[in-house]
């Protein structure tokens, strides 16, 4: 592994203190505040601690410190303190409220000829044929009817075909 060096300048400690000292912001954030206050090597130092002796004192492995450290020499101390945007999923959002809206419009129309109601995967694949995603899975669809109490099949929301035949 590659050596980090972490100096931080006088505001810079500061700030980190004062992130430790009121509790504020995510466990995520003050335990990296604490490892960089811990193994910083700048004039300000006092610790001076070892990735050992860091990952120790802060129940965490050894591999945080390093990542920790990394992300503050490479990219700067609000990267060190937060979660940078993976390259995954989790970073963008596909379904937002307007294509969610058009996915509840889509489940109130007819369903194709030779189909008695409308499938997840039906719609998956009507969503993509129409444009409105790029791609999207069965899975995505039944997730954005759940969240609106439109999950076609259930009894009891008001979408159901044996609901309306008992009125």
């Amino acid at each position: 592994m590659a050596k980090y060096i972490v100096t931080l300048e006088k505001d810079e400690r500061e700030g980190l203190l004062a992130i430790v000292s009121k509790g504020k912001g995510g466990a995520q954030a003050i335990r990296r505040a604490n490892i960089l206050l811990a193994v910083d090597r700048g004039e300000f130092a006092d610790l001076r601690m070892t990735d050992e002796e860091a990952s120790a004192a802060y129940r965490t492995s050894p591999r945080t410190v390093y990542a920790a450290k990394k992300s503050f020499v490479e990219d700067g101390l609000a990267a060190a303190l937060g979660r940078k945007e993976g390259s995954g999923s989790s970073g963008r959002r596909k379904i937002n409220g307007d294509v969610e809206a058009r996915i509840v419009a889509l489940t109130c129309t007819d369903p194709p000829a030779g189909h008695a109601a409308w499938t997840l995967r039906l719609l998956a694949d009507k969503v993509v044929e129409l444009g409105i995603l790029e791609s999207v899975t069965h899975v995505a669809i039944g997730d954005v009817l759940k969240k609106t109490n439109l999950s076609h099949g259930y009894t009891g929301n008001g979408a159901s075909r044996s609901a309306h035949a008992s009125m």
